[in-house]
């Protein structure tokens, strides 16, 4: 199975830049690669962040882009997000039985559960009990169904101080219910505009760099989140029982190709 995995878009009103860019634009070329090289892809899944101040405009802006898209797709939340607005715009997203953004679905390359860890007025995350509890009954339907899990957040430090303060609150509880369940075979996030892989509790891991602006890869800086304008992306994924595969794209690199 081939997905695509998009994160933070940032997306602000129509007429309006972030960091001298704007993220309408990116997005689009970002769209439009897509659908010239990847409309074989069964999804698009956008890990958070959706909107950089979570205004309404923002998020009509975003569904007048994905309306483009040539896969289907599905939106996770993040910090920068507002559930409220959200809602308003995309109002059949699916959601649990106590309102988080927050589903899980069947592919044919196992379950794909998808966490809310947006929480109103703060920049880090939290899955709170009743995103827990979800996120175990969830686990437990699957039995021994391989499993692939998204979120905004992610639930370790990666050593960019700044950003490591704002990840998961109490990520302790998550990685109880998730410690052991062998069949995880992936664990997808954004928040971190960065290309980082690794793994945690034995589960694999990968994020990548944003549509929009990136964070820069500075391991000493601690009151600020270092900023930077490198290349946008997203990545590519090849998914079956026992095996991932994540390519990172750039997708405004202009750099010439040539065979070898």
């Amino acid at each position: 199975m081939k997905f695509i995995h998009v994160t933070d878009t940032h997306l602000v009103p129509p007429g309006r830049l972030l960091y001298g860019l704007d993220p309408r634009e990116r997005l689009k070329a970002c769209i439009a690669d897509i659908n010239r090289h990847h409309r074989d892809a069964a999804l698009a899944i956008v890990t958070g962040d959706l909107a950089h101040w979570g205004e309404i405009d923002a998020y009509r802006a975003l569904r007048d882009l994905l309306a483009e898209l040539a896969l289907p797709y599905h939106l996770l939340l993040g910090n920068h997000d507002h559930r409220g607005n959200f809602l308003q715009v995309f109002p059949s997203s699916p959601r649990d039985a106590n309102g988080f953004v927050q589903f899980a679905f069947d592919t044919a390359a196992g379950r794909f559960i998808c966490l809310d860890t947006n929480e109103p007025d703060v920049s880090w995350g939290v899955l709170c009990d009743k995103r827990l509890g979800w996120l175990k009954s969830e686990l437990d339907r699957a039995g021994d169904r391989p499993v692939h899990l998204f979120m905004h957040h992610p639930p370790f430090p990666v050593g960019i101080k700044r950003m490591d303060a704002i990840s998961l609150r109490d990520p302790d509880r998550m990685a109880e219910i998730v410690a052991g369940r062998r069949n995880i075979q992936h664990l997808y996030f954004g928040h971190l505009h960065r290309p980082i892989g690794g793994s945690w509790l034995g589960i694999p891991f990968t994020t990548m760099r944003a549509t929009n602006h990136q964070v820069a890869l500075d391991l000493v800086i601690e009151d600020v989140v270092p900023g930077s304008l490198e290349p946008p992306a997203y990545a590519v994924v090849f998914a079956q029982d026992g095996l991932t595969v994540v390519h990172f794209h750039d997708f405004l690199d202009t750099t010439a190709t040539f065979n070898l």
